[in-house]
């Protein structure tokens, strides 16, 4: 379908909906979806406006031009105007392409953050803490509520692993690209002679689901109560309210034990065993859509290398997208925007090439 037919496409669709909310037949559910519908269009449909407005103004341009009664003051007018429109056109074409670019549903959703130690032991887990402190500040930043849901530690400062819901607008937009294996290269503060040591933690980052996103039967749950435990593996409490919940079909197990009710404890364990099998799937579905996984931002593969922390030179690599910045320091307080921009934007151009 060329562009000129996905315009019209767009906006035969933004009039048939303006006629069929104004007529005042719609209610309930089916307003309410139509009334989003035409909310997502109107910004798109605002946009091709603005460039068709300029075509046409160029066409009018151009036939001035073309004209030999035209007189010689309105030419150079209308040659000062055809180099201005030449610059806007591409502008206000790229915007409209980049309005048009297939939206994932999931980019307006909170998300559920986990920051696990990987390889390099007790390195690994300061390195995980100072990645989950990171996107707490990048959250405080944004404006967006970071809920720690669960935390266990290892008893000198660092995690083994760490959960946290994360609230806000637009919160899985921007972080959907951090998960991955996130690399460390730095001297660990227990290594007396000074060598530098590389050790990893490992990120993923969940679009949060509701129970509609997910069908999840009792059936299918195995549920273990148990009393929870502190870093040296010593009680914390004194009852069973720490709750694991295995899905049988998947063997996603999720166990959590924060909370001292055990109906607290569930509640949030079920939110995460939602989350990890809505994420499943929407990998799933990527896959058999995408014909090239090189046409995407990263594969999405956990156990993909997706960034480097250099300590002694101050550097942050993403090997995604090949960019360096020397700002370590800044970067892990939580300033982390022209990374994460640059990879949203990498993701928008690839996929208007695909356009092409």
């Amino acid at each position: 379908m060329s562009m000129d037919e996905h315009l019209s496409r767009v906006t035969d669709r933004f009039e048939e909906l303006t006629h069929m909310m104004s007529d005042g037949s719609l209610a309930g559910d089916s307003y309410a979806e139509l009334s989003k519908e035409y909310s997502d269009l109107t910004p798109i449909v605002k946009s091709i406006e603005a460039y068709q407005a300029a075509l046409s103004e160029l066409d009018g341009i151009l036939s001035m031009m073309a004209d030999p009664e035209t007189d010689p003051e309105m030419k150079t007018l209308a040659e000062m105007e055809l180099e201005e429109l030449k610059e806007r056109i591409p502008a206000l074409e790229s915007e409209v392409k980049l309005q048009m670019l297939p939206k994932d549903e999931a980019d307006g959703r909170n998300a559920l953050l986990e920051v696990r130690a990987g390889t390099g032991g007790d390195e690994a887990g300061l390195f995980a803490a100072d990645l989950f402190r990171m996107y707490q500040r990048y959250s405080d930043r944004m404006g967006w509520k970071f809920e720690i849901m669960d935390m266990q530690e290892t008893g000198i400062g660092g995690t083994k692993e760490a959960v946290a819901e994360i609230s806000g607008k637009d919160v899985f937009r921007h972080l959907k690209f951090e998960s991955g294996v996130h690399r460390v290269q730095r001297v660990p503060v227990t290594e007396s002679g000074g060598r530098i040591h590389t050790s990893a933690a490992t990120v993923a980052v969940m679009p949060e689901a509701e129970e509609v996103d997910v069908n999840i039967e009792d059936k299918d749950l195995r549920i273990d109560t148990y009393r929870a435990q502190g870093a040296g593996g010593q009680h914390v409490n004194t009852t069973d309210s720490a709750v694991r919940i295995t899905h049988i079909p998947t063997g996603i197990v999720v166990t959590q034990q924060d909370e001292k009710s055990q109906h607290k404890n569930r509640a949030k364990a079920m939110k995460i065993l939602r989350a990890r099998m809505y994420d499943a799937e929407r990998e799933r579905q990527a896959t058999e859509r995408a014909q090239n996984r090189k046409d995407q931002v990263g594969s999405g593969d956990r156990s993909e290398r997706i960034r480097t922390y250099n300590f002694p030179e101050r550097r942050i690599t993403d090997h995604r997208i090949g960019l360096t910045l020397h700002n370590l320091d800044n970067f892990l307080e939580g300033d982390m925007s022209d990374v994460i921009d640059a990879l949203m934007t990498e993701e928008n151009a690839r996929q208007l090439a695909a356009m092409e």
